[in-house]
């Protein structure tokens, strides 16, 4: 029984070592080709989620986008920015709209990842539950710059660092206003052929 169960161990080991084995893609040379004129950007970033346990507090924004690339490096679009904010007792939903524009540096370039900066300016309010004092609009006013890294042809994953400013809530002593930093995902899709 003991050569038995050796020779059935020994094939079994042998048989992983001769397996090809692949890695997943994590990058791919083609970011010049995603941020082409007359391509698009759809994609989402999700930032600022966090629970804190000495105040039972839940956060939790999630911004998404689509733009048109007008030409090479450069898309204009639109975001929305949603938030919710919940604690004992309570809870405040946030949101927004923005034209954006967004632009790719050449600069520092690598086959699989570009930087860029974003600049926003919209309207955005938030909603406190049974709190007549709402500002349901105000100006809302974001910049922020970033990393994509190029995981295939399509799709790019990215980092940014941002600050937005919107005082929808000044009175309830809330709002949109502060530093960020985002994660998200992008997917470029070809436009028609020229």
């Amino acid at each position: 029984m003991k050569n038995v169960f050796l020779s059935f161990a020994f094939a079994l080991v042998a048989g992983f070592a001769s397996a090809q084995v692949t890695t997943p893609q994590t990058s791919s040379a083609s970011q010049e080709a995603a941020i082409s004129e007359g391509n698009w950007m759809i994609g989402a970033g999700i930032g600022s989620t966090n629970y804190n346990f000495d105040t039972e507090t839940f956060n939790i924004s999630l911004e998404p986008r689509a733009a048109y690339f007008i030409t090479d490096n450069v898309a204009v679009g639109a975001q929305v920015k949603l938030g919710l904010t919940a604690y004992d007792g309570g809870s405040v939903f946030e949101y927004g709209v923005a034209p954006l524009i967004r632009y790719y540096f050449p600069e520092g370039a690598t086959p699989t990842s570009r930087w860029f900066a974003e600049g926003t300016v919209g309207v955005g309010g938030s909603h406190i539950k049974d709190n007549d004092n709402d500002e349901p609009v105000s100006l809302l006013i974001g910049i922020s710059g970033g990393y994509s890294h190029f995981v295939s042809r399509t799709v790019a994953l990215e980092a940014a660092l941002g600050y937005t400013y919107n005082k929808s809530d000044v009175g309830a002593g809330s709002g949109m206003s502060g530093l960020a930093l985002t994660l998200g995902f992008n997917i470029y899709l070809p436009g028609q052929a020229r």
